[in-house]
């Protein structure tokens, strides 16, 4: 009996042994929290429930035996001051951490990123200033500390970090130059807007020029070949320190110079000027640096403001939810297409912050910005009359068409009961209908070629949409405000696809402008009804007008009927913008592209052109006398409005 209870007790013993050290731990993790909360400002009203496990806390994360804190996720909950340091730097166990958009300032805490289990850290949109520690962990798997306040150098223990995926410090007040790092899975990567110089390392080359722009003394690929020699670490030389001239030889009256410094050689005037010109350039530069602090302090606190003002009731626009109706038992039912090279899941998208782009005919469209960084668009989708199969078989057409260089790509999809969304690619230009319409009091127009590209993008993206599905496949929702931007104002093309999953109801108001006088009465569409809308968009790029003007407005609303009255009455001038008509030499362009509007809005269906013509019309017009056509900075210069320097 002794020798049973004996191999019992030394069974158990590990057991003693460990069950302290893990009471220790949630004991421990439970009260770096509490300290974190309660020594941490925050606007929303935000607390945790003291009597029930610290795993169920809002965005708290245990693992899966609920012994350990592993992620601590508050995004955009109107935290501010300074993060402590002995609260989460206690969190051991922590492998995500996520603090962005929110007020929080002063240093970062070195105790936070040399967490030896941390693997990311989202502090994006925030305050944070100081040097970025260096004490970093080596499981660090993405970084983001953009749009802060960081000064100092990069630590060169970021080349440590082998299994870095993501760094972002762009927009912050970086110096000094790159470390020479050699990351094998580095795939995202933004330096840009800060103060850094010297040459970019070589393995950095890969990167886009967009990843160090904004970095004037920065050279090498892939921005602007470095000089011969080597560039100096400091915008300005450093000059020998000046050696104290003895009490006996300070002659304050004496307006000679002594006899045994004639011999000495002065200063050259090149030195003398090179100083004076680097004293000013100094007062100059550290001007220029006081001022963009003040205003990123300025845009930042803002930014903090109106987070406040939403907490407290504002207008729901900025971070409405789409994730509503998305059902907790489907939430891993992300379907994506290949060769897609996102990688989240549903549960990733729905805790991202969103914003919203505009709400539309078929839905709410939103921005919606994963804690990796990446940056996608959803389209909530409101009215789908098509069960589960119709829709699938629909999404697989539109990702086939979405392989097109001038269609916004469709990366995945959900499907439930009561919510279906789409996730595109973000096109950072915006609309056409934004560009155009709703910055003109800021003085930013297009000027004519940009609007050549933008008609010819677009009409390449129709063409390559009606060419897929045995050529029987059509857009429907052809506006300005489904033509995106992109860096170079090229038009892409989206909501491709979505007609057929929404029935036929009636035509919405805001797309009346576009709709063809057959789809008004058959409430059908073809693909000769979206050449109609078509040339409707380019009646838009010509004429600056909006098909269909705002509540409260008497302008035009049929636009072909306007242009067709005014042409008849040889006022062809009236017709185009007063933004285009003050060049030279592309009247005869603009004159031709009406033609080519004018015979897409033909009233017989038959008599309008292909996709695939009117493509070819335009290319006609881009390549007639390109050589003497203006550039855009020679139609700024010979704008009357421009200003003289």
């Amino acid at each position: 009996m002794m020798k049973l209870l004996a191999l019992l007790a030394l069974s158990l013993f590990p057991f003693l042994l460990l069950s302290p050290k893990v009471i220790a731990d949630l004991s421990s993790d439970r009260q770096a929290l509490l300290d974190f909360a309660s020594a941490v400002p925050h606007l929303r009203k935000f607390t945790w429930n003291t009597n029930s496990s610290i795993c169920t806390w809002h965005g708290v994360s245990c693992n899966s035996d609920e012994t350990r804190v592993v992620a601590l996720r508050l995004p955009a909950i109107g935290l501010y001051g300074p993060i402590p340091e002995n609260t989460i730097g206690r969190l051991d166990a922590l492998t995500t951490l996520s603090l962005h958009s929110n007020g929080l300032k002063g240093n970062l805490p070195s105790d936070i990123t040399s967490l030896p289990s941390l693997r990311f850290i989202f502090l994006q949109e925030n305050q944070l200033s100081g040097e970025i520690p260096s004490s970093l962990s080596s499981q660090l798997n993405f970084i983001d500390l953009s749009f802060n306040s960081f000064s100092g150098e990069i630590p060169t223990t970021v080349q440590n970090l082998t299994s870095l995926t993501g760094l972002n410090l762009q927009n912050n007040l970086l110096t000094g130059s790159i470390p020479n790092v050699n990351l094998p899975r580095l795939r995202q990567l933004n330096m840009s807007n800060n103060q850094l110089n010297g040459s970019i390392p070589r393995s950095l080359a890969k990167f886009p020029a967009s990843s160090f722009q904004g970095n004037s003394l920065l050279c090498g690929p892939p921005l602007t070949r470095c000089p011969s020699f080597a560039p100096s670490p400091s915008p300005f030389p450093s000059l020998p320190p000046l050696s104290p001239i003895p009490p006996s030889r300070v002659l304050p009256s004496s307006p000679t110079i002594p006899e045994k410094l004639k011999g000495k050689k002065s200063l050259s005037t090149g030195v003398i000027i090179g100083i004076v010109a680097g004293g000013i350039g100094g007062i100059l530069g550290l001007a220029v640096l006081i001022f963009l602090c003040c205003m990123k302090q300025y845009y930042t606190t803002r930014g903090v403001q109106e987070r406040k003002d939403f907490n407290g009731g504002g207008s729901p626009k900025q971070t409405e939810d789409f994730s509503s109706g998305v059902q907790a038992a489907e939430k891993n039912k992300l379907v994506f297409f290949g060769g897609c090279s996102f990688n989240f899941d549903l549960e990733d998208l729905l805790r991202a912050s969103a914003e919203v782009l505009g709400k539309g005919s078929y839905g709410t469209t939103y921005k919606a910005i994963l804690e990796e960084g990446t940056t996608v668009v959803v389209k909530r989708l409101k009215e789908v009359v098509v069960g589960k199969r119709e829709f699938e078989q629909q999404m697989e057409i539109i990702g086939t068409v979405a392989q097109h260089g001038n269609v916004v790509a469709l990366r995945a999809y959900y499907f439930s009961k009561d919510e279906k969304l789409l996730i595109y690619d973000h096109v950072p230009g915006g609309s056409l209908s934004t560009r155009m319409h709703g910055n003109r009091e800021l003085g930013r127009t297009l000027d004519w070629e940009s609007r050549l590209r933008i008609a010819h993008g677009a009409a390449s993206g129709i063409a390559h949409i009606h060419s897929v599905a045995g050529g029987k496949l059509i857009h429907g929702n052809i506006r300005s405000s489904n033509v995106l931007l992109t860096h170079d104002n090229s038009g892409c093309i989206s909501d491709v696809g979505l007609t057929p999953l929404m029935g036929s109801p009636t035509i919405p108001s805001r797309s009346a402008g576009y709709r063809a006088p057959e789809v008004i009465e058959t409430r059908k569409c073809t693909q000769k009804s979206d050449v109609y809308s078509f040339g409707v968009l380019l009646l838009e790029l010509l004429t600056g007008k909006a098909p269909v003007q705002p509540p409260g407005h008497d302008e035009v609303v049929d636009l072909p009927r306007w242009v067709q009255s005014v042409v008849r009455e040889e006022w062809t001038a009236e017709v185009f913008d007063a933004e285009l008509i003050k060049f030279q030499n592309i009247q005869d362009e603009m004159v031709q592209m009406l033609q080519i509007a004018m015979a897409c809005v033909a009233k017989v269906p038959e008599t309008r052109p292909d996709m695939n013509q009117v493509v070819q019309m335009i290319e006609d017009i881009q390549q007639s006398d390109s050589g003497n056509r203006p550039s855009s900075e020679d139609n700024k210069s010979r704008s009357p409005t421009s200003p003289t320097p």
